[in-house]
């Protein structure tokens, strides 16, 4: 009598068991290695930049070349609605967050990129994936989003595209006006300021050249994609909510525009 065929079907992830659970937080560790790998994706930029279609005004005048200063439209409080428009004006350089936590003894689980939450349904659990990006191009633009999709990789192009879309300009300074005179270029915050979100409060003041950035890890990527190589710093709150974390921080920096001396 011949034996029956058996076919091993593959798991509805909503059924998935808690050792299953655990091997696709490997694979997702493992993806965040092969993306830490993966150099600048400047030739898919530029390969996206000659495809674009725009379908707002402002992007029918950067793509014409008529509108040339990303400052000039940040002044004139215009609305950016293409992340076409940014790369095409600045040359950014981009970073990830790490707002997530794998699973470890007394939580202590390794920091992630990817911030894994699940969904009580009637058909089960159903798994989603975060992801908080930044952008810069180390000479006072800076800008901050956050994605969230069933998959890693389109919730960070969703982080990407919304930190685009949030890119601000930030103003920097020098430690005392008397360097400032002498015409070297500004490497850190121009004065003292303040950002808040949630409970976070943190507070950023200039720093002489050398001293480097005393601040938090994650806070280190914001500052150095905008291009401040001196600081120092205090936080208070809720300061393990990294999320909040980097939005204060980025407030803070927005004030250096906004308040006038």
């Amino acid at each position: 009598m011949a034996e029956k065929e058996t076919i091993n079907e593959p798991k509805d992830l909503v059924e998935a068991t808690p050792e299953e659970l655990e091997k696709l937080e490997e694979e997702v560790a493992k993806s965040e290695e092969k993306i830490a790998e993966i150099p600048k994706e400047k030739e898919e930029t530029k390969i996206n930049l000659e495809s674009w279609i725009p379908k707002t005004k402002l992007g029918r005048l950067v793509k014409e070349g008529k509108a040339k200063d990303l400052d000039k439209i940040l002044e004139e409080e215009k609305k950016i609605l293409e992340p076409e428009i940014v790369d095409s004006l600045l040359r950014l350089e981009s970073d990830l967050i790490m707002i997530g936590q794998a699973k470890g003894k007394f939580g202590g689980g390794k920091r992630r990129a990817w911030r894994q939450t699940q969904k009580k349904t009637m058909e089960g659990n159903v798994l989603s994936f975060s992801a908080m990006a930044i952008v810069g191009d180390k000479a006072g633009h800076i800008g901050a989003g956050y994605g969230k999709s069933g998959e890693t990789l389109p919730a960070r192009e969703k982080a990407l595209r919304n930190a685009k879309l949030n890119i601000i300009k930030i103003k920097l300074g020098f430690e005392s006006p008397e360097n400032e005179k002498k015409g070297s270029e500004p490497h850190t915050v121009p004065f003292k300021i303040e950002g808040k979100c949630g409970s976070v409060r943190i507070t950023l003041w200039p720093a002489p050249r050398g001293t480097g950035l005393v601040v938090n890890d994650e806070c280190k990527k914001v500052l150095r994609l905008v291009g401040i190589k001196d600081v120092y710093s205090r936080a208070k709150g809720g300061i393990n909510t990294t999320f909040n974390l980097i939005k204060a921080c980025v407030n803070a920096l927005e004030k250096t525009t906004k308040i006038k001396l």
